[in-house]
C-alpha cells in the first residue's frame, strides 16, 4: 500500500482541517498515511521571521481566518480563532513525537480540536494531560518521555530532515518518491500522486 507522510505544525491554521480529513481520504484511496508533527519555527526563523507570517502580513492574515472559516463550514468543523495566535507548540510537538505511532493520530487530532475547535491553550500542561487521559495514554508517564533529553534531541532531528526536504511550509505531504504538496487543498493531489507512485522524472516524460 502507498505511504504518504503527513507533515503538519500544530500552530499551522490550515493543518487543522487536514488533520481532520487526511485519513478519511486516505483511506478511500487505498493510501497508508504516516503523520510527522514538525515545527515551522526553525524554517521562519531562516526566512528572517519572528512571527506567523498572517501576523506579519495583515492583509494576508485576515484573508487566511476568513478562508479558514470557509473552509471548515465547508467541512462542518466547527471553528474557535485561537487567541493568542500563534500558541506555543512545543510542548504538543513533543508529546505527538513521544507518543506511541498508533496513538499519534488521535492525539494530533485532539489538539487541533481543542485549539481551533474549542480555543483552548495547548501549551497548558494540564490541558496537554487532560488530551492524553481522554485518548487512553498515561498522561504522565507521556509528558514525562516527551521532555527526555532523547525526544527532545528526536524532535531537533525531525526539523532539520523538514529542512533537508526543502517544505515550504504546513501542512505538507510528501509521497514515497519524493514528491512535496504544500497546503490543505493540496491532499486530494497528493493522494493520486502516492497511487500513481511516479517520481518528478518519471512524470515528465
Amino acid at each position: 500500500m502507498p505511504v504518504l507522510d503527513f507533515w503538519y505544525e500544530f500552530a499551522s491554521t490550515y493543518s487543522y482541517p487536514a488533520a481532520m480529513r487526511v485519513e478519511a481520504l486516505a483511506g478511500q484511496s487505498g493510501v497508508t498515511v504516516r503523520w510527522r508533527p514538525f515545527l515551522l519555527g526553525p524554517l521562519f526563523f531562516e526566512a528572517g521571521w519572528r512571527d506567523s507570517p498572517f501576523n506579519i502580513y495583515p492583509v494576508k492574515g485576515r484573508y487566511m481566518w476568513r478562508d479558514l472559516e470557509r473552509i471548515c463550514d465547508s467541512l462542518s468543523l466547527p471553528f474557535a480563532r485561537p487567541d493568542p495566535f500563534p500558541q506555543s507548540t512545543l510542548l504538543v510537538a513533543r508529546v505527538a513525537l513521544a507518543i506511541e505511532e498508533r496513538l499519534r493520530p488521535a492525539f494530533s487530532r485532539a489538539v487541533y480540536d481543542a485549539e481551533f475547535a474549542k480555543g483552548r491553550a495547548i501549551a497548558d500542561r494540564a490541558v496537554v494531560a487532560e488530551l492524553l487521559s481522554e485518548i487512553g495514554a498515561d498522561a504522565e508517564a507521556m509528558l514525562g518521555r516527551a521532555e527526555s533529553p532523547e525526544n527532545k534531541a528526536a524532535l531537533k532531528a525531525v526539523c532539520e530532515e523538514a529542512k533537508v526536504l526543502g517544505l515550504p511550509g504546513a501542512p505538507c505531504f510528501v509521497t514515497e518518491s519524493g514528491e512535496i504538496f504544500w497546503g490543505n487543498d493540496r491532499l486530494k493531489a497528493a493522494l493520486d500522486w502516492a497511487l500513481r507512485g511516479e517520481t518528478r522524472e518519471e512524470a515528465r516524460r
